[in-house]
């Protein structure tokens, strides 16, 4: 099977013009994004996430605009939270979450979506650390007649930093209790997202027993943020694979700088 896989944290679209023309560009046949807003009923532009001291620019319907940028893929979404974005005063209504959009030439045979931290919460963006899911799909290719389990998440932020907590360690054990739940362990598995956690951290280690290695560790890389990352840390996004998927190429991507994070790109085949 030959297969383009893409994870990035979009940061809320707040490069969304060449975040739009990065993800035309490269072409995915499965587009993995993190933090991602879906306003259903409303237009497209741009509002305001406020918390406390805090504003961020915000595409608040970023789903629908990828989706078009992408008309020969399906989207799913994959809400942790609803709450309010602003538009000078005005109060927009939107979703929190996972974005996964797979070329239609490639049937989602089976798949997975549950929550790895917290609840779903419906009546605002939650107290920190907010909760977080994970989406995972089963993929069939009729040109190559076979299969491969992608799984991507986008594990919780702490504001005390991204070292191990219990929180986490329960995440990372939810986590392979919904791979099992899809992934029929004879074939090709995929993980990857912006686990906010560091290279050393135990959640590696308890996926290292679905036979799980990562990417960005494995090839000496030291940084998956852009230079509109200011603090330190750099670690945040990974690529695992299994014994088994054949790594083409794999890249975390330097230019061009869509989002705070950068781009994880991996071809199999």
């Amino acid at each position: 099977m030959t297969v383009r896989i893409i994870s990035l944290n979009a940061w809320g679209g707040r490069l969304h013009e060449a975040l739009i023309q990065y993800v035309t560009s490269a072409d995915p046949d499965v587009l993995c994004l993190q933090e991602v807003l879906r306003a259903p009923g409303t237009g497209t532009g741009w509002s305001v996430y406020r918390d406390g001291d805090v504003e961020l620019p915000q595409r608040f319907n970023l789903f629908t605009e990828i989706g078009t940028a992408l008309p020969a893929h399906d989207g799913f979404f994959c809400p942790t939270s609803k709450g309010e974005l602003f538009d000078g005063d005005t109060a927009i209504v939107a979703e929190f979450g996972l974005a996964t959009f797979v070329r239609k030439s490639h049937s989602v045979i089976a798949q997975g979506l549950d929550f790895v931290h917290g609840s779903f919460s419906a009546d605002g963006w939650g107290e920190h650390p907010r909760p977080r899911n994970a989406h995972c799909i089963r993929l069939f290719s009729y040109e190559h007649a076979s299969t491969v389990t992608i799984a991507h998440l986008h594990g919780l932020r702490d504001p005390a930093g991204k070292g191990d907590t219990p929180a986490r360690h329960e995440q990372a054990a939810a986590l392979v209790k919904l791979i099992e739940g899809v992934w029929p362990g004879d074939e090709g598995l995929v993980v990857c997202g912006d686990f906010n956690v560091l290279p050393d951290s135990a959640t590696f280690a308890i996926l290292t027993r679905l036979g799980l290695s990562d990417l960005v560790t494995g090839s000496g890389l030291v940084d998956t943020r852009t230079s509109y990352y200011l603090k330190q840390g750099r670690f945040a996004d990974y690529m695992l694979v299994t014994p088994g998927v054949k790594v083409a190429k794999f890249e975390v991507v330097e230019a061009p700088e869509v989002s705070d994070h950068r781009a994880l790109l991996l071809d199999i085949g």
